[in-house]
């Protein structure tokens, strides 16, 4: 039975280093603690993803995996202390040797590597392995693969630049889209094969956690110009075709869906794939009629591969079909623990058949920096084509000041996982375009969410965020953060120190943080910052000491569960 403590909400889970684990203590005394010196939480909580706790969703329905949806700590529940990195750590491969090689003490889970053995991982010298960037359904290796769908659909002319994998594995669909100026949001669920996303970011390549729906993706409607599943499982046919109007969403006009495996080719597969030749047949005519019913094209099916194509616009498609029905009356683009309904978003009113909904967007590089059509179009409150270019330049010249006063980024390799926690229009990602990086642009819930939509406009990727909660990600995952006037957005939601404590956790070690904001509070999160292995410095902003506005630059130490002695 569970112990019941007064007043709950006053008290903290907190761990002093002791033998005796995690006990409650009351909020102030916690906090006080945390202040003056953090401790190291218990070696096995070195893969703590809060959010995502295997124990905790236990807790939930199986019914359509909601136990596999993100459900959160409460404040009682919540580590006030720092996830240690696991014994023999060691820092990642450098770009782009990460992509076929890491540590296994990184990622030390035997059965994963057990399981993909059949497609030819390797352990290397006992402390580290190889795998060759293939898949299930792409035995000739990932590029061979894309190879493929570049027969079916332009993908070499910067047309398609944003792309979706869906139950992605250790993402080397994505991992080698990249050398062809294509940037994936690679996600699966923590499951049985819980290091897939630990490892896609072990080796420098974009993914989350991120459970299949009933939620929305937390992505906006008009995301990705193509959307891809490779043996992915995700039940397509079911539910009314609930999962593939959620794709419907988040694609782009005129954008792709490509799906491989199950029931593709099934007259080839089927005895493989243990299930009979009718009932694959009624699967893919199944996917068939959801994918008429939302008036995408089938371009063609060619061996193991489908690709179906969305309309640019709905003006043809209201007159010709009769269900799902569109969606009234409801923002398309909010997904922050919104549930998915059988309707269809509508797209954006057009002038004629010829014309795309939403605007026509140039093709990469030239989207980085043309005016999105969301600002053109007056979509976005406050923003105009102006101020665009004006944040575009801003963002320039604060990446060139943050060059000049942090060494590592003349190291070679020294980042490449990059996290923007107040991402706004994408500036700073923008600015490090011809940079090897990429950067996850995280738009807060809680400030002009409607600026994600115009990230993925520009080429870039991300995701919603509250940073009262935990990211739906690995401890470790990134080598760069940057953080633009976060403490003043939540210091009146949430407490300095949990995240904190949240940005410690997704942190490499010998990991960066740049924190910009008003001098005072720079001062109490540098005080913060002093108790948690970090070394830290105020330096002025790039306009000079007289500006209130400062800059915390922060490295995180160097330690593992190993040196604590636990």
């Amino acid at each position: 039975m569970e112990t019941r403590y007064p007043n709950p909400d006053e008290y903290l889970s907190y761990y002093d280093g002791s033998e005796g684990g995690m006990y409650p203590l009351p909020r102030l005394v916690a906090e006080e603690r945390l202040a003056r010196r953090a401790v190291a939480c218990p070696a096995k909580y070195s893969e703590y993803t809060p959010c995502e706790d295997v124990k905790r969703s236990l807790r939930y329905p199986r019914d359509r995996l909601v136990y596999r949806e993100r459900h959160c700590p409460t404040e009682r529940e919540r580590l006030r202390c720092l996830v240690p990195a696991p014994a023999g750590y060691h820092n990642p491969f450098p770009w782009p040797a990460s992509r076929d090689v890491a540590w296994f003490a990184n990622v030390p889970h035997k059965e994963l590597t057990v399981e993909k053995a059949v497609q030819n991982w390797i352990r290397v010298d006992g402390d580290k392995f190889r795998f060759p960037g293939g898949g299930t359904m792409f035995p000739h290796g990932a590029d061979a693969y894309i190879d493929d769908i570049g027969k079916l659909i332009p993908l070499h002319d910067g047309s398609i630049r944003t792309a979706l994998d869906t139950g992605c594995g250790v993402a080397s669909w994505g991992a080698y889209l990249l050398s062809r100026d294509i940037v994936a949001m690679s996600f699966a669920p923590r499951d049985s094969h819980e290091a897939q996303v630990q490892f896609a970011l072990e080796r420098g390549v974009p993914a989350m956690i991120a459970p299949p729906p009933p939620p929305r993706l937390t992505y906006p409607a008009r995301a990705f110009d193509m959307a891809h599943c490779s043996r992915c499982l995700i039940p397509w046919h079911l539910y009314d075709g609930l999962y593939l109007i959620e794709v419907d969403r988040v694609l782009r006009p005129g954008g792709y869906w490509i799906l491989s495996g199950p029931p593709i080719n099934w007259r080839k597969y089927w005895k493989g794939w243990e299930r009979t030749k009718e009932d694959l047949n009624a699967e893919q005519e199944a996917i068939e009629a959801v994918a008429r019913s939302l008036c995408w094209k089938k371009i063609k099916e060619a061996g193991d591969i489908a690709v179906w194509q969305k309309p640019a616009n709905h003006a043809n498609c209201k007159a010709s079909r009769k269900s799902p029905p569109f969606c009234s009356n409801r923002n398309p683009d909010a997904a922050w623990y919104d549930k998915m309904e059988a309707c269809v978003t509508p797209l954006p009113e057009v002038s004629g058949a010829g014309e795309v909904a939403g605007g026509a967007l140039k093709k990469w590089p030239q989207r980085l920096t043309a005016v999105p059509p969301r600002i053109s179009r007056g979509t976005v409150k406050g923003v105009t084509a102006k101020a665009f270019a004006q944040d575009t330049e801003l963002w320039r010249k604060r990446v060139r000041h943050y060059k000049g006063v942090i060494n590592q980024f003349e190291q070679k390799g020294r980042y490449r996982n990059v996290l923007d926690m107040n991402a706004g229009l994408g500036g700073f990602a923008a600015a490090l375009a011809d940079d090897p990086v990429w950067v996850m642009n995280m738009v807060p819930t809680v400030g002009n969410s409607t600026t994600l939509g115009v990230v993925y406009e520009r080429g870039l990727i991300g995701s919603y965020q509250d940073w009262c909660e935990g990211m739906s990600t690995y401890p470790r995952t990134y080598d760069l953060i940057h953080s633009d006037s976060v403490f003043t957005l939540y210091k009146n939601r949430c407490e300095m120190d949990a995240i904190l404590l949240e940005m410690d956790r997704i942190l490499r070690p010998e990991g960066t943080v740049i924190i910009r904001d008003d001098v005072d509070m720079l001062v109490k999160v540098k005080n913060a910052a002093d108790g948690m292995r970090w070394d830290s410095q105020i330096i002025d902003h790039e306009d000079g000491p007289l500006v209130r506005e400062k800059i915390l630059l922060v490295v995180k130490t160097y330690w593992t569960a190993k040196e604590q002695g636990q």
